[in-house]
């Protein structure tokens, strides 16, 4: 076990800003940010359309639905097996994504890398701005850098990070989808913070409608990172 590794667990309803704060934790500590979706995504995408399971993953996976925990988990585990190995650390962006996926992933995960080292951070967003920030958020056709809905980005046309084009996800961002999206989120995914705190997992309650740079500082805070890990 490297103690020095860390597990970060980021968990929020959509557009509370886990995939921007994830790339800024990767970036300054050195972290793999991983995103279950885009791995189910990667799994879809590259599936033949004879394969029923997979299309089956697709339809759901298109309609706001999570994927099936089963096989979400397999992915995430297989995964995390190979950056432990390769002495990264993690940073998780809405994973685990249902209680099946935790009961199974937290355990392994405090296998590898100690539970010391795996810390949960709740950040809280109303219906209302989940809604807001949703139906006008962008990401990057390169590598999925999302753009959010702030009126600094506004204007802009290109990633800041890659410089790649901007795109709307339409089939995950039209207005149902995004409702439907946060209550699957209440419905499925909130149930983890209570087995997190059951289990004596470190978990840290956010409040995700401040700036971007607020939220940031309020995750140093409550990690305690230290540079030299």
């Amino acid at each position: 076990m490297d103690e020095n590794k860390k597990i970060v667990i980021l968990i929020g309803p959509p557009g509370c800003g886990k995939g921007t704060q994830a790339d800024m934790l990767a970036e300054q500590f050195n972290l793999f940010h991983f995103e279950t979706s885009k791995i189910i995504q990667e799994k879809i995408t590259s599936a033949s359309p004879d394969d029923a399971v997979l299309m089956r993953e697709k339809e759901l996976y298109d309609s706001g639905e999570l994927n099936t925990p089963e096989l979400a988990r397999g992915w995430v585990m297989d995964k995390v097996n190979e950056l432990y190995a390769q002495g990264r650390g993690i940073v998780f962006s809405g994973s685990p994504r249902t209680l099946p996926e935790a009961e199974i992933e937290m355990p392994f995960f405090e296998r590898l890398y100690g539970k010391i080292n795996i810390h949960a951070i709740n950040i809280k967003l109303s219906r209302e701005e989940s809604f807001n920030r949703n139906s006008h958020r962008r990401i990057c056709k390169l590598n999925r850098h999302p753009i959010p809905n702030f009126k600094e980005y506004e204007t802009i046309t290109t990633c800041p990070k890659d410089g790649s084009e901007l795109v709307v996800r339409k089939e995950l961002d039209d207005p149902e989808t995004i409702l439907v999206r946060y209550e699957v989120y209440q419905r499925r995914t909130e149930p983890i913070i209570e087995f997190l705190k059951d289990h004596n997992y470190s978990l840290t309650e956010i409040n995700g409608e401040q700036s971007i740079e607020k939220v940031y500082d309020d995750i140093i805070v409550a990690i305690k990172f230290n540079n030299d890990n």
